[in-house]
């Protein structure tokens, strides 16, 4: 499995890279999961289905499956943070790229997203598990840099450059403690 992060602030274009990765890896014949960091409370199930009703009445899991879906809710009676090796850990083992998207403070190799027109500070000069920046300036950078400058607004080519140093982000969970 090989696992890549994606950091930058918010409105720096992460998720809509992210969406447009996962049809140029499907187009490569791979598999790939998705891990999301999501603020405070959120919400997948809805007022009234039967999952919320499970939920809502006390369970600590609720698995929803169909022939084509599977769900796993958990909800953690304590506030609990979990690392971002311990949401890897409960993928599916068959996948062939995992996309983690926020724990920009991990210590997976990550690709940075930045956009010089957000007027956010880029993380790449103080991050060295940054192994790439996509941008739609890179003239603007701020810092000269000998990583890798990826064109933000053409996806296939990150998904290129990403499979061909797939070596880079082989993931062995051994290396990280859980």
């Amino acid at each position: 499995m090989k696992v890549v992060g994606f950091a930058g602030f918010s409105g720096a274009g992460k998720t809509t890279l992210v969406e447009q990765l996962i049809p140029a890896f499907k187009l490569r014949g791979l598999r790939v999961s998705v891990v999301k960091h999501a603020h405070h409370k959120f919400d997948i199930d809805h007022p009234g289905k039967d999952t919320w009703r499970h939920r809502e009445a006390g369970a600590f899991e609720v698995v929803a499956a169909s022939s084509r879906r599977l769900v796993l809710l958990r909800e953690f009676e304590q506030c609990a943070e979990l690392t971002v090796h311990q949401l890897i850990a409960e993928l599916y083992d068959g996948v062939d790229w995992v996309l983690v998207e926020g724990f920009k403070d991990s210590d997976l190799h990550k690709l940075e997203v930045w956009r010089h027109g957000s007027g956010k500070p880029a993380r790449y000069p103080d991050d060295p598990f940054i192994a790439a920046i996509a941008t739609d300036s890179p003239q603007a950078l701020p810092e000269p840099t000998q990583r890798p400058v990826l064109d933000l607004n053409r996806p296939d080519d990150v998904a290129a450059w990403l499979v061909d140093n797939g070596a880079r982000f082989d993931y062995s969970p051994e290396t990280y403690a859980l």
